[in-house]
């Protein structure tokens, strides 16, 4: 951290803010933002050579560090849509960072492997902010970044660990890129964090320099303002300045640690933090390897549309859709297009709470009178008037049952039927961590005009994050196919 000094310019402290209460959304405070953005403004003003000289650079960009770092905490409880105030926040935080980056470069052809850190360093905390509030970083910062780690390789210092610096500046720029090509707009915050610390710990396995023929390389345009694409989705056009990287060797070492995680060891063991042992985290590992080692193209191809649907989103409003048929919460939305699999739709009117990435949605079209059940993939947020989510389909129907319990309990599942072209058994919906515990047999009561009772058996588990868990189910039949009781029970709940 550096050092406070008596400079002409004071900058005000800025105060930590204190933790949520209860389950209402996080309050951040804008206790310093603002001041620290007019403070950054009136430094351009000054001679920058002259600024850069003294150490009023070096308590600026102390102050701004470590406001920023102390508000993330909050920004990982955030939940879509973000309200207006806390969006100010945010862009404050990140044209503090912007600002600061920039005036540090002042001649970026002549700047000590220091600066060029911090540089680094305050672009990726400002792409990190995105991805943790789902969305658009500023104009031109992947450029600023790529501008920054460019230099630093040209100088030979690129490997290298500058004195006061947390890492090398290859370290901190390819952690940013992996972020960037895992998709964040598929996580919730809390599995941001996760796969930052993932990225911390094993960044190094990233082979650069790879031939551009290698199943699992990307692509970086040098002079783009967007970060690393895989050759597999989309080839570069002919003479762009690229880099080249490839992730083989770490999604190897993923596969390997997703097959320990499921043989019972602690992720300790593995130097992976605790909730790689959750639901959520498991599922983070498992979708990073096909960000980073299966990059395919699109399955189907996308058609824009424009007409309305309804909405109903969570796990609770669908039981009441699917089962008493209760008035639900809706809302309406635009299908701005569609492919065979799935909808990216964006908010036109209705109320909205606490939209998470992996919940479970039913959508019904203008168009149509049955609602289709899918999954939440994606989800960006311009403001709190602009939401878009990307929605994959489940099923065309499902419907409401009860699993009991050895215990007597009863837990509340949606069944997905069989026979469609998505499945070819039914799927068993249900929150995550509910049937943690228990056997791979299980009784399910189903309640249409009379009630059915079946005793059924799991395939496997087809999804697990931090919300829901989908399992393949089978009818049992004695003692004959039991079933593969890889469902997770060995996993503690998110």
């Amino acid at each position: 951290m550096a050092t406070r000094s008596e400079d002409p310019i004071r900058v005000k402290p800025v105060p930590t803010p204190s933790e949520p209460r209860g389950t209402a959304a996080p309050h951040v405070e804008d206790d310093g933002f603002e001041h620290v953005v007019e403070e950054l403004r009136l430094l351009e003003k000054l001679n920058q050579q002259q600024v850069r000289g003294t150490s009023i650079l070096d308590t600026l960009y102390g102050h701004c560090m470590e406001a920023v770092e102390a508000r993330l905490p909050a920004l990982s409880k955030m939940y879509l849509p973000i309200s207006r105030r806390q969006r100010r926040i945010v862009l404050n935080m990140q044209e503090s960072l912007s600002i600061l980056a920039d005036f540090l470069a002042g001649d970026i052809n002549d700047l000590p492997p220091l600066s060029l850190w911090r540089i680094l360093r305050l672009l990726s905390r400002h792409l990190f902010i995105s991805s943790l509030t789902a969305s658009p970083p500023g104009a031109g910062i992947w450029r600023r970044l790529h501008q920054a780690y460019a230099l630093a390789d040209r100088q030979g210092i690129a490997q290298a660990v500058p004195k006061g610096a947390a890492r090398s500046p290859r370290d901190e720029y390819l952690a940013a890129i992996l972020l960037g090509c895992s998709q964040p707009s598929s996580f919730t915050s809390r599995e941001i964090f996760f796969l930052e610390a993932y990225v911390e710990r094993f960044v190094q396995e990233v082979d650069v320099g790879v031939q551009p023929d290698s199943p699992v390389a990307f692509w970086i345009d040098l002079d783009s303002d967007a970060t690393a694409t895989s050759y597999a989705r989309k080839l570069p056009a002919p003479g762009t300045p690229v880099r080249n990287f490839s992730c083989r060797t770490l999604a190897s070492l993923l596969e390997s640690q997703l097959a320990a995680l499921e043989s019972g060891t602690p992720p300790e063991e593995l130097d992976l933090p605790p909730f790689a042992a959750t639901a959520a985290g498991f599922g983070v590992l498992t979708r990073l390897v096909h960000s980073w080692g299966n990059p395919g193209k699109r399955r189907f191809p996308r058609r824009s549309q424009n007409y309305r649907g309804e909405l109903c989103l969570g796990f609770d409003n669908l039981c009441r859709l699917y089962g008493t048929h209760q008035p639900i919460d809706s809302s309406t939305w635009m299908i701005t297009n569609k492919s065979p699999d799935g909808f990216a739709v964006m908010h036109l009117s209705g109320e909205t709470h606490a939209i998470k990435v992996g919940d479970i949605a039913a959508l019904r079209t203008e168009n149509e009178d049955d609602w289709q059940l899918c999954i939440i993939r994606w989800a960006l947020s311009e403001s709190r008037e602009h939401i878009e989510l990307g929605l994959q389909i489940l099923s065309s129907s499902a419907y409401l049952a009860d699993i009991a319990l050895p215990t007597t309990e009863r837990r509340t599942a949606l069944v997905l039927p069989a026979g469609s072209m998505l499945r070819q058994n039914e799927t068993l919906v249900v929150p995550t961590g509910a049937l943690a515990g228990h056997p791979g047999k299980l009784v399910l009561v189903v309640e249409h005009d009379k009630i059915e009772i079946r005793e059924i058996g799991f395939v496997h588990c087809d999804e697990r994050n931090g919300l829901v868990e989908l399992y393949e189910i089978v009818p049992q039949r004695g003692d004959q196919s039991r079933g593969d009781q890889r469902a997770g029970h060995r996993l503690s709940p998110a």
